[in-house]
């Protein structure tokens, strides 16, 4: 598999310093996260060798065979190896090889990962794989459930049978994956089609689709699949028609929603390094939450794949820091996670008070104004101290000039005064709780 450096132009860095970049920057963004799953992936290969794993036979053979399905269906191949999960694994894996952690995370798993882009492509192959508890997850696809659950590694043979769907056999068990709906012995992961060219994942069933175990939720039941569904599109028609930068830059990069446990009050969300082009999110309430989330995070996203490009601050050294939607202390790098997040926030609520009327549009005036003022401060606290690289302050320096315009946009008297007063609550019980 061909392995390519990356680099970011001058003009992208300043456009997504800003606070946007659009469409083709955040897909390249997503190219580089793909050609790091490939480093992973063969420098868990040949870690797995060299530390005599006993699944390193399979680990290798997994990857000559996708290296050869790649020749043949390269779009396949590129699809399932960019899938979050995959490398969320691939990552992991790797780190417990190279570490002295408890080496859970099986190299073996890359026959898994072969025996999906085989279906996609719809290619016959024969490999093996190991089998734990009884079940086999395809990345990107869905998961096997097998009655025997005391195999170990097992032959398996990818038998395409119709299009966008084949027979695997497990060590003479035939089960049927189909793309499209459950089987006997098979869970299908589930899509939310927001356009003819654009399909969610629900990931309710990849033990690597988020970061934390806790969090995870039991995979979705039916009757509230359709509540994702009426949400998540009702939220992609508002970012088409108010948002379209926005809704191009989602589109270039996300792929997954993870489904996680709701918090007491409110609404949880997450991304994560590890898997890029997923969004965590408990049960979404409206289209607007599903909206307001994805500004959010898609911010987080393009951060975090940027930082693996060039590195936006220096190593931690021990400061923290006040952050207006944090109530603990932050490190620098937090900082900037946060107020990058809130710039995207800051500009959702900014477009979007225009399309609101009465209490609508006074909620979507305090949010403009209390994020954007919150963001402004903590682009303040960063470019004060020694915390950022001298791109981190081109970086910073251009999401501070981007504020600054917008807090010289005219707010509604009272929203203004309920946003300061919220912030300065924060603050008050921020201090409290920290001194």
């Amino acid at each position: 598999m061909e392995l390519l450096p990356h680099r970011i132009s001058d003009e992208a860095f300043a456009g997504l310093s800003k606070g946007g970049g659009g469409a083709q920057v955040v897909a390249g963004l997503a190219t580089a996260q793909s050609s790091k799953h490939r480093v992973l992936v063969r420098a868990l290969t040949e870690e797995a060798a060299r530390s005599g794993h006993p699944n390193a036979g399979v680990a290798r053979a997994a990857y000559g065979l996708l290296s050869d399905l790649e020749d043949r269906a390269p779009e396949q191949v590129e699809r399932v190896l960019r899938y979050p999960a995959v490398g969320a694994w691939a990552w992991r894996t790797y780190r417990s090889l190279t570490t002295d952690q408890d080496r859970r995370d099986d190299p073996g798993h890359l026959g898994a990962v072969t025996a999906a882009a085989a279906v996609h492509a719809g290619l016959p192959c024969r490999l093996r794989l190991p089998v734990g508890g009884g079940t086999i997850m395809l990345p990107s696809l869905g998961r096997l459930l097998l009655e025997d659950g005391t195999r170990a590694v097992t032959d398996v043979l990818v038998e395409p049978s119709r299009p966008g769907a084949a027979v695997l056999d497990v060590g003479g068990t035939k089960v049927l994956v189909d793309r499209s709906r459950d089987e006997s012995g098979w869970q299908v992961l589930r899509r939310i089609t927001v356009t003819p060219d654009l399909s969610l994942v629900i990931d309710d069933l990849d033990p690597y689709r988020w970061l934390s175990a806790d969090l995870v939720d039991e995979r979705t039941r039916e009757d509230r699949l359709g509540i994702w569904r009426s949400a998540v599109t009702g939220g992609w028609r508002l970012l088409e028609r108010d948002h379209w930068t926005l809704a191009a830059e989602t589109a270039s990069a996300i792929r997954v929603l993870t489904p996680i446990k709701a918090p007491p009050v409110g609404q949880n969300s997450g991304t994560s390094r590890e898997t890029f082009g997923t969004i965590a999110l408990s049960e979404p309430p409206s289209a607007l939450s599903v909206a307001a989330t994805f500004a959010h995070e898609v911010q987080h996203a393009k951060l975090m794949a940027l930082l693996d490009i060039m590195p936006l601050t220096t190593p931690d050294d021990g400061s923290r820091h006040y952050a207006p939607w944090r109530d603990d202390p932050r490190p620098v790098s937090g900082l900037l996670q946060g107020a990058y997040a809130f710039l995207g926030v800051s500009g959702f609520w900014r477009r979007h008070r225009h399309r609101e009327s009465g209490q609508g549009a006074f909620v979507a005036e305090v949010q403009f104004a209390r994020w954007r003022e919150g963001a402004h401060l903590v682009t303040g606290t960063l470019l004060a101290g020694d915390g950022l690289t001298p791109r981190g302050r081109d970086f910073v320096t251009g999401m501070r000039a981007t504020l600054e315009s917008w807090c010289g946009e005219p707010v509604d008297p009272a929203a203004l005064a309920q946003a300061r007063a919220d912030n300065d609550a924060h603050r008050d019980a921020w201090l409290l709780r920290n001194a």
